[in-house]
């Protein structure tokens, strides 16, 4: 009986077993963060400084990292289980991450990298690759998958990647985020496992506009000062003939919304191959090496060659010397990437790094500090999951000649999303000159929403067709205004309602609903200012009457204050609000 009871209990045990087996499979299946995480980890940020000092910058956002920065404690697992086996964990913890944590947001993880954040494509044989959110059956980008992944899911509000080669703007523009690669030097790669030193920037990936600002000045340290415009978007027409999708409609996109913000006049259009044929004597030089073979190749192509050289000969000489003691397995087409040229003379190098400075230089005349470049990111739809396209030829020098204009001159870019065609993720991406981060941020922010409302050519040219009337559009972005409002992104809300007061100046609620964004950034100038427009506009706007006397309360007006929370209370006798402000304002004057 005793025995009996005992095999009872086993095989209820094995049962038990059984089926915590199942569901822990069953949850690998629908992971819930699409494969995006390889370690969750909690880096808080200090306490909130007491007031009147203004919050951190960076409060209430959660964010993820790429498997290349360095963590406290944690092995900094480099896309490959033999880096973690041969490794120490990190003593510190990287000066960037230190930097977001500090300026108030939570790290949560880190996220999947392709192996040894080489290549573009998102697939990780050692790991379990991330699902692209924006298309199940395709692949997610890379060399960042993971952190792309994390946003697009909204499991974080912005993630930190390494961009060499396209490692940020790849991912970014296959799975349908923003994705930032900063001007290379910009910020300290400090703590950073390296892949290519000459090509490696920092960059980072947000669903928003507002997000991606934030995070840029304080990774940037960049201190207050007004948004400017640009004076041209300068669209390269040449680059978009490598696009394998229809060119006409994302430069329609763009196009449109250019015209509407900045007017007709703003519009340039410029030929890349001779432009840098004629500002890159250098790459003539380079065409008489042993390092190319087709010495009747275009420009675009002979920089893509120049970066793949580059990204070699720096990444065996940062990892060469492990990979032959560990001799680690590495993906084939990996492999052959790096292991298929021979070692490069002093004489190829100065000649690379002497393209790289003129590419630079180039491209700081063309665009100055007041003029963006606008180029395709990557030539196709993300390509289908373990399809021969990622390896094709084709779709190697197309997509390395797009990506090596920023990488080649270390130049900040964007991917900017642009909605769907053929139900895959498109985009488009804007080059700033080197050390033009902060413009290239703000006009991202001023573009975005005009950007997405036009981008439905992309999907439908005939959806353009459709006209609305001004009041119309007016509540249109109203309405988009509130509801940046509610995701607390001030700045968008207030480039909405502006937008909304442009097409419709006459109606007291846009004014209104403006100086709400404007007292939570805390312009209250600008606060009163609208309030007293929407009072004009509508005597009876209790908003506003509440709105603009927080504002003089804030600038110490408190006179005037109190007579503005009064005026509330004559129109409205039971408001809360105002009754407190009052009371609050009486007991000042006592």
């Amino acid at each position: 009986m005793a025995s009996h009871a005992s095999n009872l209990w086993v095989l209820l045990g094995l049962g038990i077993a059984g089926i915590l087996l199942a569901a822990k499979k069953l949850k690998k299946t629908i992971r819930e963060d699409f494969g995006a995480f390889v370690d969750k980890l909690l880096l808080l940020p200090p306490p909130q400084p007491a007031p009147p000092k203004a919050p951190h910058p960076l409060t209430g956002l959660s964010f993820a990292i790429s498997d290349v920065f360095d963590v406290t404690g944690y092995v900094t697992g480099f896309g490959h289980p033999d880096w973690v086996k041969t490794h120490e964990a990190a003593s510190s913890t990287c000066p960037v991450v230190s930097t977001l944590v500090e300026g108030g947001a939570t790290c949560v993880g880190k996220t999947v990298v392709d192996e040894l954040a080489f290549s573009i494509s998102g697939e990780n044989k050692h790991y379990e690759s991330p699902t692209n959110p924006a298309a199940h059956d395709r692949i997610p980008g890379g060399a960042c998958s993971g952190a792309a992944v994390a946003v697009a899911t909204n499991a974080v509000d912005f993630a930190l990647g390494i961009d060499t080669v396209g490692g940020v703007r790849v991912p970014a523009g296959y799975c349908g985020v923003l994705g930032f690669k900063s001007s290379h030097g910009a910020i300290s790669n400090t703590g950073i496992i390296p892949v290519s030193s000459s090509l490696d920037s920092v960059g980072w990936f947000a669903r928003d506009p507002n997000t991606l600002r934030r995070v840029g000045h304080v990774l940037l340290h960049l201190p207050f000062a007004t948004q400017r415009n640009p004076r041209q978007i300068i669209v390269a027409d040449d680059y978009f003939q490598l696009l394998k999708i229809p060119v006409d409609r994302i430069t329609q996109v763009v196009t449109k919304s250019a015209e509407k913000l900045f007017g007709r006049q703003s519009l340039k259009h410029q030929n890349l191959e001779s432009y840098f044929e004629s500002k890159v004597p250098s790459l003539k030089e380079f065409t008489r090496t042993k390092a190319i073979a087709n010495t009747k190749a275009p420009t675009s192509r002979l920089l893509a060659n120049v970066m793949q050289l580059l990204q070699r000969h720096e990444f065996l000489q940062n990892h060469g010397d492990w990979i032959n003691t560990v001799k680690p397995a590495i993906d084939p087409v990996i492999s052959s990437q790096v292991c298929e040229n021979a070692e490069l003379t002093n004489e190829e190098i100065e000649n690379l790094n002497a393209i790289r400075n003129q590419t630079r230089v180039a491209i700081n005349s063309l665009l100055k500090d007041d003029s963006i470049l606008v180029i395709p990111t990557m030539p196709t739809l993300p390509p289908k999951l373990g399809s021969k396209e990622i390896i094709s030829e084709d779709y190697q020098n197309r997509a390395s000649s797009l990506l090596s204009v920023a990488s080649i001159s270390g130049c900040c870019q964007v991917t900017v999303p642009l909605g769907r065609h053929g139900k895959c993720p498109v985009s488009v991406s804007f080059i700033g000159r080197h050390g033009g981060d902060r413009f290239l941020l703000d006009t991202v922010q001023t573009m975005y929403a005009s950007l997405q409302e036009n981008s439905s050519i992309v999907a439908d040219p005939k959806s353009s067709k459709k006209t609305i009337s001004q009041e119309e559009s007016a509540e249109i972005a109203k309405e988009k205004g509130n509801q940046a409002f509610k995701e607390k992104q001030w700045q968008k809300a207030i480039g909405l309602y502006s937008e909304a007061i442009k097409l419709s100046e006459n109606n007291a609620t846009y004014y209104s609903n403006r100086a709400a964004a404007y007292l939570e950034i805390g312009s209250f100038l600008l606060a009163e200012e609208d309030c007293t427009k929407a009072i004009a506009l509508d005597k009876k706007n209790v908003k506003a009457y509440l709105r603009r006397g927080t504002a003089r309360e804030m600038l110490g007006e408190y006179k005037e204050a109190m007579d503005d929370f009064r005026h509330a209370l004559v129109l409205e006798p039971n408001n809360k609000r105002a009754s407190l402000s009052a009371e609050r304002l009486r007991k000042v004057f006592q």
